[in-house]
């Protein structure tokens, strides 16, 4: 579909290195994607050199992996969710010749241990295994590479540790504030998606869906090992309908493995009741002026549905040094060709940084 096709709104898929032309440039730093402009595709599938499992707590242990180059220059891919895991196609926005790509599973989900594991798992304690590994793999500093969840605990780290942070890239831009949980699981998005958003509060009785999320939250914390795993699998189709500006089956049959929805929704749904643990609704952009200096890309779909553009803006607003990259016929995942493209290009820019 990205291929060649002369519609204004797309842009394409070309062999890898593809030289990148005309955008259409609003404000400085600021691009949207021209219908002609050439974007790098992801690189091949290559497997880890390194894998391994570091114990962060009493509790937890999250497991690592390094592939590409051992030598080169360090970069984390930190996922979504919260509980949505890695992946072997997370290793692919990067050049593994210039860049050793480092992948952790966060508390709780993928390799990660104890499985599905809400206990003393909070945006504050994965920022200190970031922090471990860090110092565990015996990096001085790295970019950091995160989208949707992965954009705030990528944004909240390099706050954090600015000192640690070459260069980030974010996709997807979430911030965890209380309008943004609202307009995705009460009201908002099921306007645009009202079909799917009906799968979503089916399992929920209607005296208790003046608060979804609360209602959700109950049950996925619940003992009812069935009714537990039902409202899984239907909070994460409703986040899986709607990822991409195209509904795609292959993606909401992501849903339907119990174990990958069971750590995703428990853990999704533990961190947004609590509003992250921030001290603050605005806590990420509040402290946006800590990473300003940090060399940095925003890649944002047009029409993200679970992370929509204005959070995206609002930390342009904070943020103008940044790049920001509007893709024009995109979604909200990584996979859709214009962003995957992005991605692409923004770490090739940092390879050598």
């Amino acid at each position: 579909m990205y291929l060649f096709n002369l519609k204004a709104s797309e842009c394409f898929s070309l062999p890898r290195h593809a030289i990148s032309r005309s955008p259409i440039t609003l404000f400085p730093k600021v691009t949207i994607m021209a219908s002609i402009e050439v974007l790098p595709d992801l690189y091949p599938e290559i497997e880890p050199y390194d894998t391994g499992f570091l114990k962060v707590s009493d509790l937890h242990t999250i497991y690592y992996e390094q592939s590409g180059n051992a030598s080169g220059n360090p970069v984390i891919f930190l996922h979504g969710g919260p509980g949505g895991g890695t992946s072997g196609n997370d290793r692919r926005y990067f050049d593994p010749e210039s860049y050793r790509i480092i992948l952790m599973d966060q508390r709780g989900c993928g390799k990660s241990t104890p499985f599905a594991e809400l206990q003393d798992n909070t945006t504050w304690t994965l920022v200190e295994d970031i922090e471990s590994l860090r110092k565990h793999l015996g990096i001085e500093k790295w970019v950091v590479f995160g989208g949707s969840w992965g954009s705030t605990l990528s944004l909240t780290y390099a706050e954090e540790h600015p000192d640690r942070v070459k260069a980030l890239i974010l996709r997807g831009i979430f911030t965890l504030r209380r309008k943004e949980i609202t307009w995705f699981y009460q009201e908002g998005a099921s306007t645009l998606f009202p079909d799917f958003f009906e799968e979503f509060v089916e399992p929920i009785p209607e005296v208790e869906r003046g608060d979804l999320m609360g209602a959700y939250h109950r049950r996925l914390t619940g003992n009812d090992e069935e009714v537990k795993l039902r409202c899984a699998r239907a909070w994460s189709k409703w986040e899986m309908s709607t990822a991409k500006l195209l509904v795609d089956d292959e993606v909401i049959a992501r849903a339907e493995d119990d174990h990958f929805a069971i750590a995703f929704a428990r853990i999704e749904c533990q961190f947004f009741v609590n509003g992250g643990w921030f001290k603050g609704t605005n806590h990420v952009l509040d402290n946006a002026e800590k990473i300003r200096h940090i060399p940095g890309v925003i890649v944002q779909g047009r029409y993200d549905v679970v992370c929509p553009f204005k959070t995206a803006w609002d930390l342009h607003k904070r943020w103008p040094e940044a790049e920001f990259h509007v893709v024009p016929d995109s979604g909200h995942s990584a996979r859709e060709k214009g962003i995957a493209g992005r991605l692409v290009a923004a770490a090739d820019k940092f390879r050598n940084i």
